[in-house]
């Protein structure tokens, strides 16, 4: 009988064993988000002791109740989720167009001195330019059509994808250079099994700037030159004198940036965890 109680009692014993760490990461990401959740609490008691103590006109400063009955309505009417998802689709066409264009740019200047000494001036001149000071000019040769957006939100992609991809591929150990060497590795084999491998991780954390740039380059780009898109919504509130729309629009960028943010974060790691494993 012993004999038998012995294994069933060392096996209870090793699940509760391995179910401390997964109980101890459980708690420390329970902690994390009560930590984060803290200062919004905060802001949001103030907020709405503001508007019953009226410190400010309604017509200001609305009511966290009015805002939230604003987005619900909006969310009914499909208003919200339309105009998001159009400024999404306007990030993803942009971060594909000045993703990859600066990708290849960064590549061929990182690569070739020649290209490095003819495209790099021209590349710093551009990037000193911010974003809304391309798009008056834009709007000469483009309009204000769907092609204004993607060109100016491209621009923001493009500058810190370039300048990471450049930079990666510069800063590639140049012992792992030595080693392909030693194995006589041809160019394409050398950029397959060496540089690329090196340089993904910090590439992917250029993607990750990138696209957080074209977020925000989004509001701006939608607040001047749009009739559509999260952005807009700002505009349309404050052309209907409803503030209640202008909050709610503001904090749905800042959660959408928040969670694109809070992805991109985790694929970055996982790119670094493989990088790690692959050499």
């Amino acid at each position: 009988m012993s004999s038998i109680e012995t294994p069933l009692e060392n096996e209870h014993t090793w699940q509760r064993i391995n179910l401390g760490p997964y109980l101890k990461q459980f708690g420390f990401w329970i902690a994390r988000i009560v930590l984060a959740l803290i200062v919004p609490a905060i802001v949001l008691a103030i907020w709405q002791y503001a508007v019953q103590k009226q410190w400010l006109a309604e017509q200001i400063l609305p009511s966290p109740a009015l805002v939230w009955q604003t987005t619900l309505e909006l969310i009914d009417t499909h208003e919200l989720q339309d105009n998001l998802w159009i400024s999404l689709k306007r990030v993803a066409w942009s971060v594909l167009v000045g993703g990859s264009i600066g990708l290849l740019l960064g590549f061929l200047i990182g690569l070739s001195r020649i290209a490095h000494r003819f495209i790099y001036p021209t590349f710093n001149l551009i990037a000193q330019f911010p974003v809304i000071g391309w798009i008056p000019l834009l709007m000469i040769f483009l309009g204000i059509d769907e092609s204004l957006k993607i060109a100016a939100i491209s621009l923001a992609v493009f500058v810190p994808v370039l300048v990471a991809t450049y930079r990666s591929v510069l800063n590639v150990p140049t012992h792992l250079l030595e080693v392909s060497k030693v194995y006589a590795f041809s160019t394409g084999q050398t950029f397959r099994r060496v540089i690329l491998p090196s340089a993904l991780p910090n590439i992917v954390s250029g993607l990750r700037q990138g696209i957080m740039q074209a977020w925000l380059s989004l509001v701006f780009v939608e607040l001047l030159a749009s009739s559509e898109g999260i952005g807009y919504l700002i505009v349309w509130g404050r052309q209907l004198i409803q503030p209640d729309i202008i909050f709610m629009a503001v904090i749905v960028i800042g959660i959408v940036g928040f969670v694109l943010d809070h992805i991109l974060g985790w694929v970055e790691h996982g790119f670094s965890h493989w990088q790690r494993r692959a050499f």
